[in-house]
């Protein structure tokens, strides 16, 4: 088997070649669903709203959906609980200095306030590295766990999120029966009861949140459109949702019970590449093939329903089954890129790869600056001027600059812009970035 571990210089933690490649997989993918909510209004969720859900554009809807909605969010959360392991030197039963616990926290901390800077300055509403930090602070405690129980914990976790998603549904459904009950007594002369009344009055309210009328659509095109204030004042309230709301009735579950999965992952040899090939192969076809089924179901439910606003709660975005499909489908996507990688098959994509995944703070930040100036009026406001489709022609471009800019960027520096301000500011002290270029004898350095 090939060797998978390589120093790094200076005291930086031990790099794996094969986490290097799975973070560069990740943090590329999570840009085929984090430029829908760049670039189209409320499409994300539903596509009927906005940017075409018929011909290619549903087909981009649906291959998105199929293979990789959830995925590469929750591959990035496995492998970011597998590095507080390689951080720390748990994993492997390693020396850890003495301060480990004061780095980690102020580890942290920064990330915390990256991910404030992140959201509120650079105005990209679904920033994950503010929900990482709080879910990071309570991973440290279980480095020592052994990784049958953080696997089991961290399934506890994610399962948690099924409540959830029964109530939205059983909530959406009452309300639309209790509303079509209602109009048809009012249409009938009948006076409504409070009750009744009540119940029209917040379906009104999931209609305009879940499918809201060409005019609410284009006053929010104007607005994202406009100069930096318009874009900042009509995104923060999603911003505030994401950073409270969101993040406590889910996001926070979800995140932590995922790194607790990566962490056992890594104590078990998985995300080293350090299993069979059999062990992979069969992690491929498992979860693949589980995740991909479900995956299907829940697509053809929502063509089927027209994208009717309970199917989208049942079977969309946070459905009923979405972490029964999305779960299984990030672990088969991690047996099929560790299968690849102990062929040896595809090693100078993999090179590449391995460079995004080094880089992937600078990347995944890099990505929101880039989207905010082509999409939003303070740059070239292209929003809401593309079809689906069309949008993932900038994905296309964004990713050919990220791949080729990495490549170049570590062959001069140590690490990326990001990844430096982040461990000098953890060390509070600057850190080597440039590499020594070693010459032949005799020659300058």
């Amino acid at each position: 088997m090939r060797g998978v571990i390589s120093a790094a210089a200076g005291n930086a933690p031990q790099r794996i070649q094969a986490i290097d490649t799975l973070r560069g997989i990740a943090v590329l993918g999570i840009l085929l669903l984090n430029i829908v909510s760049f670039s189209l209004p409320r499409a994300y969720i539903d596509p009927s709203v906005y940017g075409g859900y018929q011909g290619w554009n549903l087909t981009a809807f649906g291959m998105t959906h199929l293979f990789f909605e959830g995925t590469m969010r929750g591959l990035f959360s496995l492998l970011f609980g597998a590095s507080v392991l390689l951080l720390t030197g748990d994993w492997r039963r390693s020396t850890a200095p003495q301060n480990m616990a004061d780095l980690y926290y102020r580890r942290m901390v920064w990330l915390f306030l990256f991910g404030i800077i992140h959201a509120w300055l650079l105005l990209w509403f679904g920033d994950v590295l503010y929900w990482y930090a709080l879910a990071g602070m309570f991973l440290y405690p279980a480095r020592k766990m052994r990784a049958r129980w953080l696997m089991v914990i961290g399934v506890l976790l994610l399962a948690t999120l099924i409540p959830r998603s029964i109530i939205k549904v059983v909530d959406a459904s009452t309300t639309e029966r209790e509303a079509q009950a209602a109009e048809l007594r009012l249409s009938s002369g009948h006076e409504l009861s409070q009750k009744e009344q009540g119940a029209l009055e917040h379906w009104a309210d999931i209609q305009r949140w879940r499918k809201p009328d060409r005019i609410e659509v284009q006053r929010q095109i104007d607005a994202l459109r406009g100069d930096y204030l318009s874009v900042f004042a009509e995104l923060k309230p999603t911003i505030i949702a994401y950073q409270s709301t969101i993040l406590y009735r889910g996001g926070f579950f979800d995140a932590l019970g995922m790194m607790l999965l990566g962490m056992a992952l890594l104590k078990a040899g998985v995300l080293t590449g350090e299993r069979s090939q059999r062990f992979y192969a069969r992690l491929a076809a498992g979860g693949i093939g589980l995740g991909l089924s479900i995956n299907v179901l829940e697509l053809a439910a929502l063509i089927r329903h027209e994208f009717s606003i309970v199917a989208v709660l049942k079977w969309g975005f946070l459905g009923l089954y979405y972490d029964l499909g999305r779960v299984p489908l990030t672990l088969g996507y991690v047996g099929l890129a560790l299968w690849v990688y102990q062929q040896g098959w595809l090693q100078k994509t993999q090179g590449y790869l391995a460079s995004c995944g080094k880089m992937a703070l600078t990347l995944y930040v890099s990505q929101s600056i880039i989207c905010a100036f082509i999409f939003y009026g303070f740059g070239l406001g292209w929003y809401g001027q593309l079809s689906r489709v069309e949008v993932y022609s900038v994905v296309l471009l964004i990713w050919a600059l990220q791949l080729i800019g990495s490549q170049w960027w570590l062959r001069y520096y140590r690490f990326g812009p990001l990844e430096w301000l982040w461990r000098s500011l953890v060390y509070w002290q600057r850190q080597p970035m440039r590499r020594r270029l070693v010459s032949a004898p005799g020659a300058t350095s």
